[in-house]
């Protein structure tokens, strides 16, 4: 009997950890909405830092209470290299679309076209997305025919990769970085040895030219 209590206990506890994963997975963000005011003059950039072969979805608009005259922007988005990947100009709204090729910092600026400067800020919504966030969950409902439960676990199976990823990228930035700490501290090291050094090589030098110049002055 107690056998079958602990399994009963087992079992319930697994189910409320399923039902907490699913709420929390429902109640996480699918995107970062972000808000841009785009000066008359100058570019306003946004940035994400993302790893490789991940797939990135973004649309931005310019909001304007005036709907009779809305102003246009341009948009460039580039890759850590400085690849082009994204640009449009004299445009209210536009969206992009790439699987990023080089792990670093993505940059997207915006700025406000010659015609319409002068005219203030400029309002603009952008929808970035990521990763897990970007995938395309109801074309994939509909190809392996599954929904309900087994879809939020499918999102969940894929959460949980994205996050073991990301896990990884950053043991593989912190080794990256901590051997970069340990070579600049080696040469700081060697520096400062070679720096004592010549100190050293300098003072006795000196040393040396005033005992022989006080020698031939015969004031020792």
């Amino acid at each position: 009997m107690s056998g079958n209590a602990e399994l009963r206990r087992l079992v319930m506890f697994q189910g409320v950890l399923l039902v907490v994963l699913l709420l929390a997975l429902s109640n996480a963000p699918v995107g970062d909405a972000i808000w841009l005011n785009v000066p008359p003059t100058g570019t306003k950039c946004v940035s994400e830092e993302i790893q490789s072969n991940v797939v990135v979805l973004s649309d931005y608009v310019v909001v304007s209470d005036d709907h009779g005259h809305v102003p246009t922007i341009s948009a460039k988005v580039t890759s850590p290299y400085g690849n082009n990947l994204h640009h449009k100009e004299n445009v209210t709204h536009g969206q992009f679309a790439f699987t990023t090729q080089e792990a670093g910092n993505y940059l997207a600026c915006f700025w406000t076209d010659s015609h319409t400067r002068g005219a203030g800020e400029v309002s603009v919504n952008i929808e970035w997305k990521t990763g897990i966030a970007a995938k395309d969950w109801e074309s994939v409902a509909r190809k392996e025919k599954i929904e309900g439960v087994e879809l939020e676990l499918r999102k969940l199976e894929g959460a949980v990769e994205a996050i073991h990823e990301n896990l990884l990228y950053l043991r593989d930035r912190e080794a990256e970085m901590r051997t970069t700490s340990e070579n600049t501290n080696a040469r700081v090291a060697w520096f400062s040895i070679m720096s004592l050094g010549i100190c050293i090589v300098v003072s006795g030098s000196q040393i040396w030219y005033l005992k022989r110049y006080f020698q031939k002055k015969k004031l020792i």
